[in-house]
């Protein structure tokens, strides 16, 4: 393989997990409706399952390089919690 290829098929796929956030979130509301037949809703359902795991592999995989980022120079994995800002206030 070629170095192009490998910077491709590690590039991070902007927005890709946005968009799948958004869908799942789209998905949620429609299956929360009464108005969906049996059909539609197995079909938004399983939709909505395949979103769930990409987004959770692509969060998992931002772990990862975070992880990779701490690490110290003698090797170890300096894995810190993360505190999110309070979004409430």
């Amino acid at each position: 393989m070629n170095s192009a290829t490998n910077k491709a098929t590690e590039a991070p796929r902007k927005g890709d997990f946005e968009k799948s956030l958004v869908r799942l979130e789209e998905v949620v509301k429609r299956l929360e409706s009464t108005e969906l037949s049996l059909d539609e809703a197995m079909k938004l359902f399983e939709e909505g399952v395949k979103l769930s795991r990409e987004c959770q592999k692509q969060l998992e995989e931002a772990e990862g390089r975070v992880e990779i980022l701490l690490k110290k120079a003698d090797g170890k994995i300096a894995a810190e919690p993360f505190e999110p800002e309070d979004e409430s206030s």
